[in-house]
């Protein structure tokens, strides 16, 4: 596999994987809309690059990962995106968690012109890119998948081929219905403990060694308790990716009337004003900022 890898999105996620990939000797050239998030990895090696495009005219393995579906959209097809200098050499890695129609549109898209396309969204905060304990979901070609997977490990603790393409996708639409609940299940244990006089480091050693036990509580909850809120991952993106959840559930004819419920708690904590704060502020809703549990 090349040791020469063109990498667009630098934020929260890519810039930790960005860095697994320098550590391990790749050539990294790197695009973000906004270029100072991308200082730090050109001080330590990455190269620039200032589009989509120029990025994949000098690499022939392109990972993206960006915010929301239409940043996708337009970083494959915009007018200085990806497929404009894209050739049959290229292999595309699509890491933004988006929709398995659009996974489709670019695999199709690369199809025509003889260009390998897979869909990975990831899962595991901004720990599990720190620590290279991403999970990794992934959808198309068996063959391209194998040819990726050495770069994925350098990065995940977890890599599986789900299907075609698309596959990645749904997986972890998957992935974000089960955090829905353990993230509403985390804050209202945390609410009940607290109504209770509870100690609740005590609750979160004692409830976190049973049955309970989960990674939001786990990663989460102390950082409630601390009253950091700092993004690990992003409330705006949380509501993205349930909508997306929810829209794929009806195509199935699907009714999810928990992941409905937190993505309208969600909803009502983004139009309170925290949607750039990390999920765990979900707590706000019962606990104003700046009021501290009883103990």
């Amino acid at each position: 596999m090349t040791k020469k890898i063109g990498f667009i999105g630098t934020g929260v996620m890519g810039a930790s994987i960005v860095k697994h990939l320098l550590a391990a000797d790749y050539s990294v050239t790197v695009y973000n809309r906004t270029k100072s998030k991308a200082d730090e990895l050109i001080s330590l090696g990455a190269k620039w690059a200032d589009t989509p495009a120029e990025v994949t005219e000098k690499n022939e393995l392109v990972f993206t990962i960006v915010g929301y579906p239409q940043d996708v959209e337009e970083t494959y097809f915009g007018e200085n995106g990806i497929f404009k200098t894209a050739t049959e050499n290229h292999i595309l890695v699509d890491m933004t968690t988006s929709t398995p129609t659009l996974a489709q549109k670019l695999y199709e898209e690369g199809n025509k012109r003889g260009i390998k396309v897979l869909d990975a969204p990831v899962s595991g905060g901004d720990l599990g890119a720190k620590n290279g304990t991403l999970t990794v979901m992934v959808g198309g070609d068996e063959s391209t998948y194998e040819k990726v997977k050495p770069v994925f490990d350098l990065f995940s603790a977890k890599v599986n081929l789900q299907g075609k393409a698309g596959s990645g996708q749904h997986t972890k639409m998957a992935n974000q219905i089960m955090i829905a609940g353990t993230m509403t299940g985390m804050a209202e244990l945390l609410v009940y403990a607290n109504a209770a006089n509870l100690d609740l480091e005590k609750v979160l050693d004692t409830v976190g060694g049973g049955s309970a036990q989960n990674w939001s509580l786990a990663n989460y909850a102390p950082r409630i308790l601390k009253e950091d809120y700092t993004a690990g991952f992003f409330v705006k993106h949380f509501i993205k990716d349930l909508k997306i959840a929810l829209d794929e559930a009806e195509k199935m004819s699907l009714d999810l009337p928990a992941t409905r419920q937190a993505k309208e708690l969600y909803e009502d904590l983004a139009q309170n004003g925290f949607e750039n704060d990390g999920t765990q502020a979900i707590i706000k809703l019962w606990w104003p900022e700046g009021q501290r549990p009883n103990n």
